[in-house]
């Protein structure tokens, strides 16, 4: 992954809804600076706050997800994480995990 489509997925990350702020904080810190140290805080909160998809499926399913989401929606999403999930994916299919999961897997490019 070149720098530039780099630049534009760490954007896509904190343009995402779904971002976590620190992990939010952190891109637009990496974005400022582009150095090894804000690099290297970037990969740490995407390791931290992208979730996996066996960790959204739970989020959905449980109690909290039926609070966060209302009961309907939170089986929706489960069920929609796990049709994600029978196609091969790894990762929670909201935008900012997705554009999070393809910055981790370039790290060495930031």
């Amino acid at each position: 992954m070149t720098k530039q489509e780099i630049t534009a997925k760490v954007n896509a990350l904190i343009e995402a809804p779904s971002c976590n702020p620190a992990l939010k904080a952190a891109a637009e810190e990496y974005l400022k600076s582009q150095d090894k140290e804000s690099a290297a805080k970037l990969v740490k909160a995407l390791e931290e706050y992208v979730n996996s998809i066996d960790e959204t499926i739970a989020l959905a399913e449980s109690e909290m997800g039926a609070k966060i989401f209302g009961a309907e929606q939170a089986k929706g999403l489960a069920e929609a994480v796990k049709k994600f999930k029978a196609e091969g994916n790894k990762y929670c299919l909201c935008p900012a995990c997705q554009a999070g999961a393809e910055i981790y897997a370039n790290k060495e490019a930031l």
